[in-house]
């Protein structure tokens, strides 16, 4: 028992040390202060409503009116029932955030490295150096809290299955079921399959070396054993998952049928559009970021001090110093080819002088796997600047084309390279090679890398022009002067990090080299490399994330302040919808955090929402925002932001006498131009069975809100004849049921985005409920998986202490 308590202990160490590590870095948090995360406020505003039901009602809405009309709240933070991967994810995270997503990345590739069979001390070194790598760190400082999670959970499912392939089954399929259960619980399925075409390059490479070995039955046995483990992963996020697929097809992602642009261009049938999947592709020689952080000249908002040639142009050109202080505190250096680039996806010089030092020494599958997905990845980040292999994706690949901000995909490469970079010095402690192989492998290392910062410092000025792409603009505005000062501060970060990763590269090369002269021991090499990594990679990420980032966790939970306008629309009690247009009423969840939108904040907006923005609601089209019950604008003006109400909404719901019938999307939504929306309905022939040839008409009729919550709407209708009812609330085709005085009843789309029915003469009383039927399917599902990964890690447990004694 003391030997395996003894065995345990660097472990334990290794854990306190990653816990130490995370709170060090974000150190506010121990204050109580949150990091500011823009995402993170916008997707405040938009769950307000739905946390706000659950805080006072105990119950789970599913559905929220507070953005673009109306949506289902599954990708919003909801809450399903049985979802006990989520309660161990909790566990995981114990710490504040951010600090939990940054001990989450130790972890995982702690785990990862330790089944590539390294020790403690190595899997600790590159822990940190993945922990560390920049892109990772930027992504929690804007909010991309799903996606840093995801990555999190990423080597820990590699782990998995590379245990299954050494042929620990049990140990493999457990961790695999656990691991990729917490992945897909993450909730990014963009990172998900980025990881899936990691494992199939993984697995290709396996297949390869068990073929030569003539050990395919074990090779496929293995894979059953992950299959095993992955499906009973999918069944403990079953609620979630198929929640989701059932939304895909009605947002963004999915086929709304129209196969025309607002502009009369033809329009993808599914999936993004070409220009937006890579709008955010890396450029080709932007890839060297990865080794000199400011390669491209940082961000697109650069902080410069009062030594800059910006600073010196802008106060010659008669601007006073603080107004040149604040406009080099945001200096457009960033010269690449994205639109925005927040920071640059450094890796770190000391880790891939290491890789490539790795490169020379290891040998076998390791080695093919992790260089041909680290190659794979790269050339995809470039997206429309390789656009060959970009197309072939989009349109062979399945899914590829659901995802945009190619670039990201350059998280496998930030996965890889520190683990090979970290297994060439395990090649280097150890007797596989001879010390002259080791003396070659550092004598290229030093030289590639080296050599290619000494050729970017000597070069510079004949290789490159230092021009970006908004340059045209400034030179227009400014002038040629200030254009000429923005290049020559482009030109002095990039020879300062050149240098600076030169000098990284050199200590590193100086480590291995007093190694293999015995002049220093292992762990004296392990602990300066150590050092290296963090002072190279915490002093770049602290440029982009650090204490300033930090705010009181009150500015947090309240992130919009209430105006005047915000304050005079509430006053209004009845059920109505507010455009935004002092904002970007399509990118902002601000306006949901008060009101209900029109618009919203999401990377998966309701797709015939967005059909109908593009069409009519941006160019502020009076027949469709009256049938939407835009009831209040927010206008900007002189004295700020005011209010407006618009008197002609057409209200809840209203009766027509009149229906348009079409046959087509595009026909459904260009019909909306084309007739009174507040007398006919734009109706789709497959539903004339709902309402049949004539529609009456009842100048007398009534139809009013009762009650209105985000799940239930109640209605009281008059009228002397069977009439047609429109209602202004999305229609979602599923989950929605409607009674007609507690008989179930049928509606149906109409208006291309609302809903209508049939509804009898006399009073009626009209209730729509949202009750998903994918919830409770789901439920079931989730709760048998965990309870059998339950019952299988239990048995796991007990099979190994016993196979041990």
């Amino acid at each position: 028992m003391i030997r395996s308590l003894k065995s345990f202990l660097p472990h334990i160490l290794v854990f306190l040390g990653f816990v130490i590590l995370s709170l060090a870095y974000f150190n506010p948090v121990l204050q109580g202060k949150e990091i500011f995360q823009s995402d993170i406020v916008q997707y405040i505003g938009m769950a307000k409503q739905q946390n706000d039901f659950r805080a006072s009602t105990g119950e789970e809405p599913y559905w929220t009116d507070a953005a673009f009309g109306g949506m289902p709240t599954y990708q919003l933070g909801a809450y399903y029932p049985h979802n006990y991967i989520k309660k161990l994810d909790s566990l995981l995270r114990f710490l504040p955030r951010p600090a939990d997503y940054l001990f989450l990345y130790f972890l995982g590739f702690y785990i990862l490295l330790l089944v590539l069979k390294l020790d403690y001390k190595l899997a600790f070194l590159g822990a940190v150096a993945f922990g560390f790598s920049t892109y990772l760190i930027i992504i929690l400082g804007v909010g991309h809290n799903a996606k840093a999670h995801a990555i999190a959970y990423m080597p820990m499912v590699l782990a998995g299955i590379l245990l299954c392939f050494r042929g620990r089954y049990i140990g493999g399929f457990l961790l695999l079921a656990i691991a990729m259960a917490l992945e897909i619980g993450a909730n990014h399925f963009q990172m998900t399959y980025y990881l899936l075409l990691l494992v199939i390059v993984v697995g290709i490479a396996y297949l390869v070396d068990a073929y030569r070995k003539k050990m395919l039955p074990h090779y496929f046995k293995s894979l059953g054993v992950m299959l095993g483990a992955v499906i009973l992963a999918v069944g403990v996020n079953a609620t979630n998952l198929m929640a989701t697929q059932e939304y895909a097809n009605f947002s963004t992602r999915g086929n709304t049928g129209l196969t025309i642009s607002a502009d009369g261009a033809p329009k993808a049938s599914e999936g993004l559009t070409y220009d937006y999947i890579t709008e955010y592709s890396y450029g080709i020689l932007e890839s060297f970021n990865l080794f000199i952080p400011r390669f491209m000249g940082g961000s697109s908002s650069e902080k410069l001090d009062d030594r800059s040639a910006m600073y010196a142009q802008l106060i010659q050109m008669g601007a006073s110093p603080m107004q040149a202080r604040d406009f080099a505190q945001n200096a457009p250096t960033y010269w690449g080819k994205q639109p925005f680039v927040g920071a640059p996806a450094y890796i770190g010089a000391s880790v891939l002088f290491l890789f490539v030092f790795a490169l020379f020494l290891v040998k076998g599958r390791l080695k093919w796997w992790i260089v041909s997905a680290s190659i794979l990845a790269l050339l995809l980040s470039w997206g429309k600047n390789f656009s060959f292999l970009t197309e072939f994706f989009i349109n062979y690949v399945p899914l590829y084309s659901k995802f945009r901000a190619v670039s990201s995909i350059q998280v496998i490469i930030e996965l890889c390279v520190p683990a090979f970079a970290v297994f060439g010095l395990y090649r280097l402690f150890n007797n596989f090679e001879k010390p002259e192989e080791k003396y070659h492998a550092l004598k290229w290392a030093t030289l590639i890398t080296g050599g290619v910062a000494l050729v970017f410092l000597l070069l510079k000025s004949v290789l490159f022009s230092f021009s970006g792409g908004s340059d045209a603009v400034y030179l227009q505005q400014i002038g040629a002067e200030f254009v000429r000062a923005v290049k020559e501060d482009r030109k002095a970060i990039f020879t300062s990090d050149t240098i600076r990763s030169l000098i990284f590269v050199l200590l590193s090369a100086i480590l291995i080299w007093m190694y293999l002269k015995q002049k220093a021991s292992k762990n004296i090499v392990i602990a300066g490399f150590v050092i290296l990594i963090l002072a190279d990679l915490v002093v770049v990420n602290r440029r982009y994330v650090n204490n300033e980032d930090f705010v009181a966790s009150r500015q947090m939970s309240q992130p919009f302040p209430q105006t005047p306008a915000d304050a005079a629309i509430l006053q209004d009690k009845g059920h109505y919808r507010v455009l935004d247009l002092a904002e970007s009423p399509f990118n902002t969840g601000r306006t949901s955090y008060f009101h209900n939108s029109v618009g919203g904040y999401h990377a998966a907006k309701p797709g015939r929402m967005q059909d109908l923005y593009d069409f009519y609601i941006s160019k502020n089209n009076m027949g469709v925002l009256n049938m939407l019950n835009v009831k209040y604008f927010i206008i900007p003006t002189e004295e700020g932001v005011q209010p407006q109400q618009n008197p002609e909404a057409f209200g809840n719901a209203w009766f027509v006498n009149n229906v348009k019938w079409v046959t087509t999307a595009n026909e459904e939504i260009t019909g909306l131009a084309e007739v009174d929306l507040s007398r006919t309905a734009v109706v789709n022939k497959e539903h004339q069975n709902l309402i049949g040839q004539n529609i009456l008409t009842d100048t007398t009729a009534s139809i009013e809100l009762l009650s209105h919550k985000p799940n239930e709407l109640v209605y009281r209708s008059k009228t002397s004849k069977e009439g047609l009812a429109v209602f202004s609330e999305m229609y979602y085709p599923h989950g929605w049921t409607v009674l007609i005085n507690g008989e179930e009843s049928t509606h149906f789309p109409a208006n291309y985005v609302l809903r209508a029915m049939k509804v009898p003469a006399g009073e009626n009383e009209i209730t729509f409920r949202f009750k998903p039927e994918v919830i409770k399917k789901g439920s079931n599902i989730a709760l048998m998986s965990s309870i059998l990964l339950g019952i299988l890690l239990l048995g796991g447990i007990f099979y190994t202490f016993k196979h041990k004694e």
